[in-house]
């Protein structure tokens, strides 16, 4: 049986399949399109931090986020479904696309919630929820997204280390394919209040200096 805090390789991924998953295109909070492209004035980032539920909600609260939805990048598995994801056989991690206004909401700003709300050094799992697809990650679209998201990285790895915590094993990278989770998974939290959320943190903060 696999391992599924073990990475399939392009050869052992499931095959997938040719035909988009047909998702519900309105978002369920700010009716904003979830397909759309972002427009001028505005960039995305893949973001993966565990579930994806608790994430999402995270990034649509923050001024100057345009849209928001959940889906699964990093693998190999083409249209993959949840239940395929689940198996650990496809490769992906589960990730919110987040479109933002730069002029409202830095990049900076952005991985600054994204360090502090999990905990970037477990590796292929987060908290209590085991496998590949809850490993932390950035996707990014740009060479200067690249340039800030490390940046972003070893600033806090130094505060981390100051505090005695482990290395981080967050995986920056160019994005590849980005496929849509199904409609149920699309802005959870918000259809279900009470439901299942597994952000949690080192309790490790940005001092003021660095929060810009």
């Amino acid at each position: 049986m696999l391992d599924k805090q073990t990475m399939v390789t392009a050869e052992t991924a499931l095959p997938g399949r040719e035909t988009p998953m047909a998702v519900e295109d309105t978002h369920f909070v700010n009716q904003t399109s979830l397909s759309s492209e972002p427009k001028v004035g505005e960039e995305q980032i893949l973001i993966g931090m565990g579930c994806f539920w608790g994430a999402e909600r995270l990034f649509w609260g923050l001024e100057g986020v345009v849209s928001t939805s959940v889906g699964y990048s990093g693998g190999y598995t083409p249209n993959p479904t949840y239940e395929e994801v689940c198996t650990g056989h496809t490769g992906h991690t589960e990730v919110v696309r987040v479109i933002y206004q730069p002029s409202v909401i830095s990049l900076k700003q952005l991985l600054n919630h994204f360090w502090e709300r999990h905990d970037p050094t477990q590796g292929m799992r987060q908290g209590g929820d085991l496998g590949t697809q809850y490993r932390s990650a950035l996707y990014v679209y740009n060479n200067e997204q690249q340039s800030v998201a490390k940046q972003s990285k070893e600033e806090y790895q130094a505060l981390l280390s100051e505090q005695e915590k482990a290395q981080i094993t967050t995986e920056i990278l160019p994005a590849g394919p980005y496929y849509y989770a199904e409609t149920y998974h699309q802005q959870y939290l918000a259809k279900n209040p009470e439901g299942y959320c597994g952000l949690g943190g080192t309790g490790v903060c940005f001092p003021p200096s660095l929060s810009q």
